[in-house]
């Protein structure tokens, strides 16, 4: 009975963080959807609002769901910089010279942030009680972060399906020749999608401070990087729908996979629960290859 109670326990736990997952993907998705470039330098973003977040706290006492809007204001005008600078320049070029520089601009990021703030780990503590749910106890803070993800999401996609810019950007998404035939600015949707792409992964990174509030570091991007681009690939790497719904089932994978796999003697559950996570995308790729909504 304790084991099904923990296992329940974990994976309402993973939903929750899986909801933080998808939005911290769907910047990711949007990105590659719009304009074909794969951002590797994903994760120093997220790096970016989690410092955001406890610069905020720290100096001004400011709660970190009130970071949210400068984080996402810091992204959007961040991400307009790179475009600008950069990545328009890589508009058709091939694959691999996006990829080395979004490799690079990465780098730059953490480079550039450990000169201001030190490779030291730092972190803050924001408490607001807890909520008892089924066989656990869920910090209000980490249901928060929830909410708020639910939220965003669903007024990007409003924001998509009912605004004429969201729908100029599907219609450069969908026939970019037969956008610009009706009058759509191409490099302004390029520039507005590259630029909310970056924004929802800043913003991301505040949130993600809620359920890792001391594991704050300028090279802490890599590892929600790999997360990333699993979950965008699980989900359809150029749907941020899908990436937003294959959140919710990255993080069920990871939570309940870590309690099944330390009933394992011997086995080191964190290690495998990455492996895990990647025969799960195989699978998935070998029934769906485009997978779970496409290009939708």
């Amino acid at each position: 009975m304790a084991f099904v109670e923990q296992l329940i326990s974990n994976l309402l736990y993973g939903a929750i963080l899986g909801s933080v997952y998808g939005l911290a993907t769907m910047g990711l998705s949007l990105i590659f959807g719009v304009l074909r470039i794969v951002n590797v330098g994903h994760g120093a973003f997220i790096m970016v609002g989690a410092f955001i977040a406890y610069w905020m706290f720290t100096l001004y006492g400011v709660p970190p769901l009130a970071s949210l809007v400068l984080a996402i204001a810091v992204g959007m005008v961040l991400g307009l910089v790179v475009y600008m600078l950069v990545v328009r320049r890589l508009i058709d070029a091939p694959e691999l010279a996006s990829l080395l520089a979004m490799f690079a601009i990465g780098i730059f990021i953490e480079e550039f942030a450990k000169q201001i703030w030190g490779a030291d780990y730092v972190g803050y503590s924001w408490e607001l009680g807890g909520v008892s749910m089924l066989f656990t106890e869920v910090p209000f803070t980490k249901l928060l972060a929830f909410g708020s993800s639910i939220v965003i999401a669903a007024a990007v996609y409003a924001w998509f399906k009912k605004t004429k810019i969201g729908k100029a950007v599907r219609a450069v998404v969908e026939d970019r020749e037969g956008a610009m035939t009706c009058g759509i600015d191409v490099n302004r949707i390029y520039a507005l999608s590259f630029s909310l792409g970056i924004g929802l992964t800043v913003l991301s990174g505040v949130l993600v401070t809620l359920f890792t509030p001391v594991g704050i570091n300028v090279y802490m991007g890599g590892e929600y990087t790999l997360k990333a681009f699993v979950i965008a690939v699980l989900g359809g790497l150029a749907s941020p729908w899908g990436a937003f719904y294959a959140g919710f089932i990255f993080g069920l994978i990871e939570n309940g996979s870590y309690t099944l796999l330390g009933l394992i003697p011997g086995v080191e559950p964190f290690g495998l629960t990455r492996f895990l996570s990647f025969v799960v995308l195989m699978l998935v790729l070998l029934i769906k290859p485009t997978g779970l909504l496409g290009g939708e």
